[in-house]
């Protein structure tokens, strides 16, 4: 009986250590984010999102970010806004502009929590390829390619992964290199 009691004791103790480790912080520009956080206490944390957390401010949708969710975010990083035409961030942070803001901030986000197993589960089903509605109302496209994820948006244009399954109490983030464009 005491061995079957240490036996059941290592069990337990094997599949909390393995729950935990499944959503253990993860560091984003510098920062840990934790799985206790929700989306928008964690991003305004990380050094490499702070014109993400702007941009999600000046759309108005902190406090939908903050909400129950759950979501998945693919969340562009400064280098990436950095990437888009000269003057387009600060054009669209302008108050007249928050609601094409808004179309492309919600264009990174589908309903759910989806992490980086279930997107594959839906690569595989999807012979390749997974079309997700974004919360937008739009299409992305979630692919392997050489063994990295990558998005497709309505545009063509492709971003890589580069940090993937950033757990949040309302969902989870994949930090992407590009900005998706509806």
């Amino acid at each position: 009986m005491r061995q079957f009691k240490f036996l059941l004791a290592g069990f337990f103790a094997l599949f909390f250590t393995g729950c935990l480790y499944a959503q253990a912080p993860v560091t984003v520009g510098g920062a840990m984010m934790y799985p206790t956080k929700n989306i928008i206490q964690n991003a305004m944390n990380s050094n490499y999102h702070t014109t993400l957390v702007a941009a999600v401010k000046a759309a108005g949708l902190v406090e939908t970010l903050e909400g129950p969710g759950p979501y998945t975010v693919f969340a562009p990083t400064n280098e990436a806004f950095a990437m888009l035409p000269a003057g387009t961030v600060d054009n669209l942070l302008k108050p007249e502009n928050k609601s094409m803001l808004s179309t492309i901030l919600t264009y990174h986000v589908i309903s759910g929590k989806w992490d980086s197993k279930a997107l594959a589960e839906k690569i595989k089903e999807g012979g390749g390829t997974a079309q997700i509605k974004t919360v937008q109302g739009g299409m992305i496209w979630v692919m392997m390619k050489g063994g990295k994820m990558m998005i497709r948006d309505e545009k063509g244009n492709m971003a890589t992964v580069s940090i993937k399954d950033v757990y949040q109490s309302n969902g989870v983030i994949f930090v992407i290199d590009r900005v998706l464009m509806p």
